[in-house]
């Protein structure tokens, strides 16, 4: 096949007809009768796929009966104005080459739908169908936009050790790292494990969070955020919980929680927009597949002003609706996700900011406030998914930070040069963090988190 410069379908769609070109991609579809062939041609650049016609009489019977779903080819010819409903240029063939074929009898995406259970199944081939192929370029999209508005406001990018000694949530559902045999562990006196003979000379595990490191950060630069994987081991077998999954963490000094709610709003919406602005086509896709409203629901976050009440509010609220919850609903409860839907989607209708929650279910580094029972913690609540961005301002106070750490019974041998920043040159700051698939199951209309990430980890799946 002589030298033509390859153009991807994406750029192919938005040519004018009149020239000569080379396509490559994968088989969707193959439809005709003996005297003409209609190939679907798509190489991921685009939901859309590009026509390809071959004049039956051009092409080997052999060559034609290869070109199966599935199939890899290269494709040149010339982009004429096409005459079908779809599309406005399609690929007269004059020469196909087959990269890779495909036996119909094998390949287990043939023109049919499949469901998401089957889908997850073949992780590895889901990419190339139209639902994942849209996800997986959202969710592109969402990455590079979370580095442009950082970036775009002054913050700088810090990377947090994924190998940590200290648990940041203080929940204890962490996964080990070890180096050692685990048919031979070596014990101390006590008849423990001997973690001093370990790689690190110490019990670590993966991170749960990069926010400790980044509030060292920020006690330097100013204005940092993370953007990486972070782990939990938690058996939780729910549309929402992956057992490794992204966060992004900001972290800025001087901000109070009223900084850190406008920050939170403008971050969240400013990631929306980018969405609606660049991903359209994926999105109509997905709108008309699977969510009819989200290209609604996804316009109404950025035209409105998201709804800030105390968590104390929030529960009277809930209190006073009548609904029937599975989980009965009192001041002090960790609040589920069926209570931050209804404040939501049923009561306000909008996003909601809730804040001040009780001291005693939240984590041990956030600022008390003057009542001795809440924090200054603050979640942000949104349709469909509950709670999207959780946060807070941080307790810069040395003594009462050390009080919280008593009260809880921690261990702060492992925190001691988290506890630094507090004895020299101490200052107010505030941060969160954004669960990125959390945000994707928001922005693509995906029921289920497993289906936001190429390849979900979860309890008993470790496959591809």
């Amino acid at each position: 096949m002589s030298e033509i410069k390859r153009k991807t379908v994406s750029q192919l769609l938005k040519e004018a007809p009149g020239s000569e070109v080379l396509a490559k991609g994968w088989v969707r579809t193959k439809r005709g009768n003996k005297h003409v062939a209609f190939i679907a041609l798509n190489d991921g650049s685009s939901v859309n796929n590009i026509q390809v016609v071959c004049d039956t009489q051009n092409f080997s019977e052999e060559l034609l009966k290869d070109i199966t779903t599935g199939a890899c080819i290269a494709v040149k010819g010339n982009l004429v104005e096409s005459l079908g409903k779809g599309q406005s240029v399609e690929i007269q063939a004059t020469e196909i080459e087959i990269y890779g074929k495909a036996d119909p009898e094998q390949y287990p995406l043939q023109k049919k739908g499949h469901s998401m259970e089957f889908l997850r199944e073949i992780a590895h081939l889901r990419p190339r169908t139209n639902t994942f192929g849209c996800v997986l370029r959202i969710r592109h999209a969402m990455a590079f936009a979370i580095h442009n508005y950082f970036n775009s406001k002054g913050f700088c990018y810090l990377h947090t050790p994924l190998i940590t000694a200290s648990d940041c949530e203080g929940a204890g559902a962490m996964f080990q790292v070890t180096t050692m045999d685990l048919n031979n562990i070596p014990k101390n006196e006590e008849g423990g494990v001997d973690f001093t003979q370990d790689f690190f000379g110490r019990q670590t595990s993966l991170t749960v969070s990069g926010q400790l490191e980044g509030e060292l950060g920020a006690m330097a630069l100013g204005s940092i955020y993370t953007f990486g994987p972070t782990f939990r081991a938690e058996n939780s077998n729910t549309p929402r919980h992956l057992a490794e999954f992204w966060m992004v963490e900001p972290e800025v000094a001087f901000n109070d929680i009223t900084d850190n709610m406008d920050l939170a709003e403008d971050f969240i919406k400013y990631l929306v927009k980018y969405a609606l602005d660049n991903c359209m086509d994926d999105l109509k896709f997905l709108n008309d597949m699977f969510d009819k409203e989200l290209i609604e629901r996804l316009r109404g976050v950025i035209d409105t002003e998201f709804v800030r009440l105390t968590y104390t509010e929030g529960v009277k609220i809930l209190e006073a609706s009548g609904e029937k919850f599975e989980y009965p609903v009192g001041w002090g409860i960790d609040l589920q996700s069926e209570h931050e839907r209804y404040l939501v989607e049923k009561h306000f209708k909008k996003p909601v900011i809730l804040t001040d929650y009780p001291k005693d279910i939240k984590a041990f580094y956030m600022k008390q406030n003057e009542d001795g029972k809440t924090v200054r913690a603050m979640d942000v609540l949104f349709p469909k998914i509950g709670e999207i961005i959780g946060g807070s301002e941080r307790e810069e106070s040395l003594e009462k930070l050390e009080a919280r750490i008593a009260e809880l019974d921690m261990d702060t041998r492992n925190l001691w040069w988290y506890l630094d920043t507090r004895r020299f040159g101490t200052a107010p700051h505030s941060g969160f963090g954004l669960g990125f698939e959390r945000l994707l199951l928001f922005v693509t209309g995906m029921a289920n988190i497993r289906d936001v990430i190429p390849f979900p980890r979860t309890p008993k799946s470790a496959e591809f």
